[in-house]
């Protein structure tokens, strides 16, 4: 990533160059990424394919001012802190639904190692705001709830949220290229979350704001939802007011799986 690159990823998520990269840096751009890019699956139900190549990853969110799952989002944001001076490593997850985490390379986090290694993601949706410790096993309080790190009984370590497990960590690295398999099946098939619905999601300085097929959800910080459902010009419209995003045509639900990674 070069120098004009990398201003205009600065520029997307509105977040100032850091003068060194350290945790304050860090804890900045987290928090700038995590309100300017959303959390979405668009790209599934609008026949687009999901490529995790940096140029790919890139174009799309800086480019094209759209935004992505996990694999797409904390796989640019590696991108970006690494051109920023930044130690960052790739690791994968296997997603809690229900008591038993699901397939490895489910999800992709991210380690950013500086005096002490830190969990940092901006792909799980409702989620952390800031960098969590990765050494620390105390309760983490953070604007997204308390963040406890538990060990299990080999070397992956469970995160959870305010009491919940959320994800089982690998804290081995790993290459993109290691994601592509899941990536394309959590693209390409009917068992995936993804392929049932188009979903996209940022967080408020009061909540969360999702737009789940047409349904507009609205959640307070005390968990008080109000749901409208929108026509699909309503629909359109609420992408561009409260994503940024622009849309020629609506996604619709499994309209296409051939998606790729």
């Amino acid at each position: 990533m070069d120098d004009t690159r990398m201003e205009s990823y600065l520029a997307r998520i509105g977040a100032q160059r850091p003068d060194r990269p350290d945790l304050a840096g860090l804890r900045r751009l987290q928090q700038a990424h995590l309100s300017a890019v959303p959390f979405e699956s668009l790209s599934i139900h609008l026949g687009e394919p999901v490529q995790l190549d940096a140029q790919s990853l890139l174009a799309k969110i800086v480019d094209r001012r759209r935004g992505g799952f996990c694999y797409e989002l904390n796989g640019a944001f590696a991108l970006l802190l690494t051109a920023l001076g930044y130690r960052v490593e790739l690791l994968g997850a296997r997603v809690f639904n229900g008591p038993q985490p699901g397939p490895p390379f489910d999800h992709l986090a991210l380690r950013v190692l500086l005096d002490e290694p830190w969990l940092v993601d901006v792909g799980f949706g409702r989620f952390s705001r800031q960098p969590l410790r990765l050494d620390s096993r105390e309760p983490q309080t953070d604007p997204g709830g308390v963040f406890t790190l538990t060990t299990t009984d080999g070397p992956d370590l469970d995160v959870l949220m305010d009491g919940e497990p959320q994800y089982r960590l690998d804290q081995r690295p790993y290459a993109i290229e290691d994601f592509t398999p899941t990536c394309w099946w959590q693209t390409t098939s009917p068992d995936s979350a993804f392929t049932r619905s188009p979903t996209c999601s940022l967080p408020t300085v009061t909540g969360r704001i999702t737009l789940s097929g047409t349904r507009l959800i609205t959640t307070a910080a005390d968990g008080t939802r109000a749901e409208r459902e929108l026509t699909g010009p309503e629909a359109l419209d609420a992408y561009r007011t409260h994503f940024g995003i622009a849309l020629d045509r609506l996604p619709v639900a499994n309209a296409s799986l051939t998606g790729s990674g």
